[in-house]
């Protein structure tokens, strides 16, 4: 196989344009942004609100992904890759993503930014810290933690139940050591002591929040909604009643303006917010999303993990929430995943299998199925690896072929925009389709009748088992008027059940739904199955291992 350059060499070869001459491809001028260097900037509160009642909106195309394998999918590549490919083709194109988390960079994931020759640039920046957003994020959250525990420590005038405390303390760094801790420590001193918990930052309801609101005074209304825990009576208490809610949004007040920067071709690409979508609803801003869509023609965006996941929620809550209506969809798919799904082992990938690629299909097939029953116009993308034979391409284009989806073979890892040409003009022939957009349940639906249209429409489980205390939880949520909201669903994403071990398209499983949370700040109800951690941990080898940085400056090794 022939060598190939890193994505972070890539990037450190690209030719940047000031971000100055990005924003004006979009309409925006240097007085509708806010520097950050050269390469960077964010996007004026002012500028956004302006152009919401100026300009109509573009058209929206989502990009999601078969259920994810370590052999990669590509939907980040795929995103930045189309944008590009779109532009090449004479269309005023923009991407939309989320912003990396620290944690899975210096994890197991390494960059997050696309990759090959479709990626957004500075890579390091957007990779490391960026504009800050996550710091502020998570110290803004942390503000909330530190004020429950001092109001407990001065006498506790809410009568807060310390062992009824449902608002962890977050950091955006892999550290399973922080899982379960106990604070107040040392003495009366220090507060009273009581089991505790660290999330990564992107899973705080924080993140969620900022994503999903749309201006500083909706922003400080969600903060304050946020249920921190329960009075020795039962009572939920929310953080306004710590009178801190201001003030969180006082540190937020930069981060809740979008992020503009560019990719390795000069299409201008918005990054905002960046909540996980396994135990979040893994999407980017709604401001951003708005945003692009009042600058661009056509904006590409994505949802993470899988369609189960990511789509599902980008449909059933990003969209509810910011009335928008997606016009197509493009569903990634690799031939590795896909024989992974099949059963091959990782090591084995690199070999042709068209048994186990055939029979890897059915968790394809899933995926397109769920797509439509949202009713949006789809194109499955064939993301090519180098070790992909033409056997196993041509098998992938027939089945779809077969099932009546519109496919396009995809080179923009290897070509960049130039690779995504066939995939751009397959998706804009999707546009002029005609779209019946539908939610696939009603939020005034039961909290049961909602999970279960989830789990047995886009999962494909048989029934759903609710723990003893999922019920309680239940009954709890129901009685304080939390019921009427969307769910978002606590999953693994390496599977379509709540079993990561089962690849492909499992059927006749049961799913279980160990506990029901609410973010009612972010609007919507987390059910949780399965062992998903809100904390995750470094693998033996991190990421971190490999990155370093020489006296000039230079990053190596992110990715």
């Amino acid at each position: 196989m022939a060598d190939y350059k890193s994505d972070i060499e890539i990037a450190q070869e690209a030719k940047l344009e000031k971000v100055e001459e990005v924003a004006s491809k979009l309409g925006l001028s240097r007085e509708d942004i806010e520097l950050y260097g050269d390469y960077k900037a964010k996007i004026k509160l002012e500028a956004y609100r302006r152009l919401l009642e100026e300009k109509e909106n573009g058209k929206l195309i989502l990009t999601t992904a078969i259920s994810p394998t370590p052999a990669g999918e590509g939907k980040s590549t795929t995103t930045v890759g189309l944008g590009q490919a779109m532009n090449r083709l004479g269309k005023n194109t923009a991407v939309a993503l989320r912003e990396p988390s620290l944690g899975p960079c210096m994890g197991i994931k390494g960059g997050a930014a696309g990759g090959g020759y479709s990626q957004v640039v500075p890579m390091e920046d957007i990779n490391l810290h960026f504009t800050g957003d996550i710091h502020a994020i998570g110290i803004a959250h942390n503000l909330l933690s530190a004020a429950i525990d001092n109001h407990i420590k001065q006498g506790n005038e809410l009568d807060l139940d310390p062992t009824k405390i449902a608002f962890k303390r977050v950091v955006d760094m892999n550290d399973r050591a922080l899982r379960e801790i106990v604070v107040g420590l040392g003495g009366t001193a220090n507060g009273q002591p009581r089991q505790d918990g660290y999330m990564i930052t992107v899973a705080s309801e924080v993140m969620a929040i900022l994503c999903l609101a749309e201006g500083i005074l909706d922003l400080k209304k969600r903060l304050g909604k946020i249920v921190i825990g329960y009075t020795y009576d039962g009572r939920p208490v929310e953080a306004k009643e710590l009178k801190v809610a201001g003030a969180m949004a006082a540190l937020l007040k930069d981060a809740i303006k979008p992020n503009l920067v560019q990719t390795l071709e000069n299409t201008p690409a918005f990054i905002h917010g960046g909540p996980f979508a396994n135990i979040a609803h893994g999407c980017n801003s709604i401001t951003a999303t708005k945003l692009a869509l009042k600058t661009a023609d056509y904006v590409v965006t994505e949802a993470g993990f899988g369609a189960d996941l990511g789509a599902e929620k980008f449909f059933n809550i990003k969209c509810r929430f910011a009335d928008l209506s997606p016009d197509a969809v493009v569903l990634v798919a690799t031939a590795r995943a896909l024989k992974m799904h099949g059963g091959v082992a990782k090591g084995d990938l690199t070999e042709e299998n068209l048994n186990a690629l055939a029979t890897g299909m059915e968790n394809l097939e899933k995926h397109i199925e769920n797509v439509k029953k949202f009713g949006v116009p789809m194109v499955v993308a064939i993301n090519e690896f180098p070790t992909d034979t033409q056997a196993e391409l041509d098998l992938i284009r027939e089945r779809c072929e077969e099932l009546g989806v519109e496919v396009a073979l995809s080179q923009v890892w290897a070509k960049g925009g130039e690779g995504g040409e066939e995939l751009a003009k397959k998706v804009l022939e999707a546009l002029d389709k005609p779209k019946d957009f539908k939610l696939l349940y009603d939020a005034e639906d039961s909290i049961e009748e909602k999970v279960n249209k989830v789990a047995k429409e886009i999962y494909g489980a048989a029934k759903v088992n609710f723990t003893s205390q999922a019920k309680k939880d239940i009954e709890q949520l129901t009685a304080d008027g939390f019921d009427k909201m969307p769910i978002c669903m606590a999953k693994t994403q390496s599977s379509l059940s709540d079993n990561p071990a089962l690849l492909g398209r499992p059927r006749g499983f049961e799913l279980t739904v160990r506990k029901v949370n609410v973010s009612a700040g972010a609007g919507f109800l987390v059910a949780l199955t399965g062992a998903v951690l809100t904390m995750p941990g470094l693998p033996k080898k991190p990421s971190a291992e490999d990155i370093d940085i020489d006296g000039d400056g230079k990053i190596t090794g992110l990715f």
